[in-house]
């Protein structure tokens, strides 16, 4: 049950209200609802097969989950990688492999203290970094389930970016340092190079509009395979508005949204391209940017090379070009208009 007299003290009686709380009270409604639609969903299972066997082919999808990935392990090699953050952060992670036991140890030790800013994450995030990047790694068709994590032992430090105490700050966390996480744990086990270690969250908004969105970017390359241009890579689920949608609720153009040509690492198999994302303000908005690799590109990997950075920047009406860093917030007038360049994906092996 949503206590929506509640929620909505909570969005309006904060130091910095929510702009839009019928906005917010409408999404938390279809959260509500979906959650509702799960548990029936799972009653009606329920009353078909009997709660015995529910239970135990949940058990059965786990226990398989848990084989593929054990059988992954004896093919692994133990290995270390440190991934340098656009803000002065580091991910240091090592993996160590028991092919006896058929298990693997997943050790963070090393990488930086608990920040100051908002790119700390929650250990929940780092195991689901940990969780994806190990599915990944399985060639069967299985659901993604727990399971994934039985022959796997993480060790996140406590007070770590990672692993950080309350009150930290985390939202970039799952935006983010969830995306370098998981190239970190790929360069450590040596199987893909990076691919555009960010979403490049763009927000912008006034009294009136508030829009976010991810933009897509170039994947790594891996053995025998070639990285993918302008895809959304690794933790970032999303989707993109379409620019009909976009430009129809907010006075804004879409100028354009092209391949980024020539971004994606060199090698043996070719890292993804990033795009180019251009959008021109109609009317006086407030735009912020929240985005990786601008300082440090996308790493390449077996000999391939890395990939291009991305840039931000504005382009004003009067022609006049101002560099935007990997964090920013802009006033842009009518007429004014951003752009956004992805990072592509890192090369694999050399030519």
């Amino acid at each position: 049950m949503l206590r929506e007299a509640e929620a909505r003290a909570l969005l309006t009686g904060a130091r910095y209200p929510a702009r839009n709380p019928d906005q917010n009270m409408a999404d938390l409604r279809a959260q509500v609802a979906a959650n509702q639609k799960g548990v029936e969903e799972l009653h009606r299972m329920v009353a078909h097969f009997g709660l015995d066997v529910v239970r135990a082919y949940m058990g059965h999808v786990q226990d398989n989950a848990e084989e593929a990935v054990r059988r992954v392990i004896g093919a692994l090699k133990d290995g270390a990688f440190t991934l340098e953050l656009d803000n002065g952060a580091h991910i240091d992670v090592a993996i160590r492999v028991d092919r006896a036991a058929r298990s693997a140890e997943i050790d963070f030790t090393g990488t930086s203290a608990q920040l100051d800013n908002n790119f700390n994450a929650p250990s929940a995030v780092c195991m689901a970094a940990v969780l994806y990047v190990f599915r990944t790694l399985v060639e069967d068709e299985i659901p993604l389930n727990g399971g994934c994590l039985k022959p796997l032992k993480v060790i996140i430090p406590p007070g770590s970016m990672l692993n950080p105490h309350y009150p930290a700050s985390v939202v970039s966390g799952n935006v983010e340092t969830s995306t370098c996480i998981t190239n970190a744990l790929y360069g450590a086990l040596g199987v893909m190079a990076a691919s555009q270690g960010t979403m490049n969250n763009f927000t912008f908004g006034n009294a009136k509009y508030q829009y976010y969105e991810t933009i897509s970017g170039g994947s790594g390359a891996g053995e025998d395979f070639d990285g993918t241009d302008v895809v959304q890579t690794n933790m970032t689920n999303s989707r993109l508005t379409d620019s009909e949608i976009l430009e129809f609720r907010f006075p804004v153009r879409l100028e354009s949204y092209a391949i980024r040509a020539g971004s994606g690492g060199a090698g043996r198999w070719t890292g993804g391209n990033g795009g180019v994302r251009k959008v021109r303000f109609l009317e006086p908005m407030t735009v912020a940017i929240l985005s990786n690799n601008r300082v440090y590109a996308p790493f390449g990997m077996g000999g391939g090379e890395q990939a291009a950075r991305g840039v931000n920047s504005v382009v004003r009406a009067d022609g006049s070009v101002e560099q935007v860093g990997h964090i920013g917030k802009v006033e842009m007038a009518a007429g004014d208009m951003f752009v956004i360049e992805t990072p592509g994906g890192g090369g694999y092996g050399s030519v």
